[in-house]
């Protein structure tokens, strides 16, 4: 009888099983190393890409910053300008206001019947003390001045007897009125339905 003695082949598929199983652990591990190598080499690309771009928007921010700044000190340096604009548009404004009131007031006067003794202005109240010749002549300045389109509110405060001292036979009568200014927002129409 023959014997065939199948140990060593056996023990020979053993050895080739376990050095397949050896290279297949050895090239899972190489093939893992090489994978981790590969995506460590792309996140440190993604973060010097990214240390990159902060570093460019930091520099973006402070040259912002920088034109924030002035553009700050020009909005300061331009509202200081128009305020001075505005001082100087009101002082325009005004400039011709008291003349135009006092000629106004010129115009309201009863002519040769009457005549100013004092004329006072404290903001949009008037204050005017005069002489006429009698109590018509008053209220006839008092109307004219009712009736004007730059004045309202016409109030007599005093109104009294005066004669001169050369002329006793000769009595005038020394007046006070108050009024006011109309404001720029009334307009005479409604002033008179007051």
């Amino acid at each position: 009888m023959i014997r065939i003695n199948l140990l060593p082949y056996r023990a020979a598929r053993k050895k080739e099983n376990i050095r397949f199983q050896l290279n297949v652990f050895v090239g899972s591990v190489v093939f893992a190393l090489l994978v981790v190598f590969w995506y460590n080499s792309m996140l440190n690309g993604r973060i010097s890409d990214l240390n990159g771009e902060i570093k460019t928007t930091k520099e973006q921010v402070t040259k912002y910053q920088a034109i924030n700044k002035e553009i700050e000190e020009i909005k300061k340096t331009l509202a200081v300008i128009e305020k001075k604009i505005e001082v100087i548009t009101a002082l325009e404004r005004d400039r011709k206001a008291p003349v135009q009131n006092l000629d106004s007031i010129y115009h309201l006067l009863v002519e040769k019947r009457m005549w100013y003794s004092q004329i006072e202005e404290k903001g949009d109240s008037f204050k005017i003390s005069g002489v006429a010749i009698d109590n018509q002549t008053v209220a006839d300045f008092m109307t004219r001045i009712d009736k004007s389109e730059r004045f309202q509110n016409v109030r007599l405060v005093a109104s009294k007897q005066y004669k001169l001292k050369d002329k006793e036979d000769l009595s005038l009568k020394q007046f006070d009125v108050n009024f006011q200014k109309k404001t720029a927002t009334q307009k005479p129409a409604e002033v008179k339905k007051k």
